[in-house]
């Protein structure tokens, strides 16, 4: 792929209503948890990380009025450009999640058209990948400024856990962590978005997606074979030899792990098969779901706009960073971010 540069975000989380106050919560690892109204298996209430939004609304409404938001918030980088310039990909849950909104997929666009009372840009779109969503609105991004048709992409993702059926079906899976489970994630919602540009030829440092790589794993959360992390090491082996790029050049990694056991594995075993030869005395990990909660779709804007956040102010551990995202289903993202002077 060509690069991609991240020229703005905006966040909407448990921990903060925008991009600089959740990350800077991220960054003191200040937790969003509370008890929520749903009750586990064992009679106690869960824990949630839900966005203390105005209103209390709830359901596909509050899913836009986040989106609407984050949309906003990342926007204003685009000006003079208005929303009606900017194609749009919206990052939702996969379709077969028990518990999604009926017709999601339709009704957001025109929930979050509602909310802004503005236009969407007809080529926006709707991308029902889950954790890996951004990754995937990457590329579609790329194609669309490489190829001249606009002068910048926004990708939201906005998604949310606390939906009684999805909650149901994670706890009967033992997902969720409850009084009678420590193997789990607490649930939450958020939404962020991230504007994306081509590369600027001027010698400001820039925060760019250098190479995106996919892979497919066949051992999944839900399955009983043994995990080798086939389908995160051909992800991340991909996305290296996209740039091409050496871990040497990488100095933090980016994840979605959100407290299960098996996500933090996942990450160890691809990093352990792929750095071979590397000498990185250190190699540190950051997982923003420890204050977020897991939130499904809306983690890769996250993710991405952090490290915007933490490159910018400096206190990322170095320019260039490993992002990785997995779905339930086996579906395999990783992306390598470089901050610096960028070169169109």
């Amino acid at each position: 792929m060509k690069p991609v540069g991240i020229v703005s975000a905006g966040m909407m989380t448990a921990v903060g209503l925008n991009g600089p106050a959740s990350c800077a919560a991220i960054r003191c690892a200040i937790g969003g948890a509370a008890e929520t109204g749903f009750m586990d298996a064992g009679g106690e209430w869960l824990m949630g990380c839900s966005v203390p939004i105005e209103g209390e609304l709830r359901g596909l409404e509050k899913l836009a009025a986040m989106a609407a938001a984050v949309l906003s918030e990342c926007l204003v980088a685009a000006l003079p450009s208005k929303l009606k310039d900017v194609p749009v990909a919206f990052c939702v849950a996969e379709k077969n999640r028990p518990g999604r909104f009926q017709g999601l997929d339709e009704r957001l666009p025109v929930a979050v058209q509602a909310k802004l009372q503005k236009t969407l840009h007809p080529k926006s779109c709707v991308i029902a990948r889950g954790r890996t969503g951004a990754a995937h609105a990457l590329l579609w991004a790329e194609r669309l400024l490489y190829a001249d048709e606009a002068p910048f992409c926004a990708l939201v993702g906005t998604d949310s856990m606390l939906v009684g059926d999805t909650l149901r079906s994670l706890e009967q899976r033992g997902r969720l962590l409850t009084s009678v489970n420590s193997n789990g994630f607490i649930p939450g919602d958020a939404a962020a978005a991230v504007l994306v540009a081509r590369p600027g030829k001027n010698k400001t440092a820039q925060l760019t997606c250098a190479g995106i790589g996919f892979g497919t794993e066949a051992a999944t959360v839900d399955s009983e074979e043994p995990l080798r992390g086939d389908g995160l090491v051909a992800a991340v082996r991909s996305a290296l030899a996209a740039v091409p790029c050496s871990f040497q050049q990488l100095h933090y990694r980016l994840v979605d792990a959100s407290g299960e056991q098996y996500g933090l594995k996942e990450a160890q075993l691809a990093i352990g098969r792929t750095i071979r030869g590397t000498l990185k005395p250190e190699f540190p990990i950051w997982h923003p779901a420890d204050c977020i909660g897991e939130v499904g779709a809306a983690i890769g804007p996250c993710l991405l706009g952090l490290a915007l956040e933490a490159s910018r102010k400096g206190y990322a551990p170095g320019p260039g960073a490993l992002c990785h995202l997995g779905t339930d289903d086996g579906d395999r993202a990783a992306m390598v971010l470089k901050y610096g002077e960028s070169r169109a």
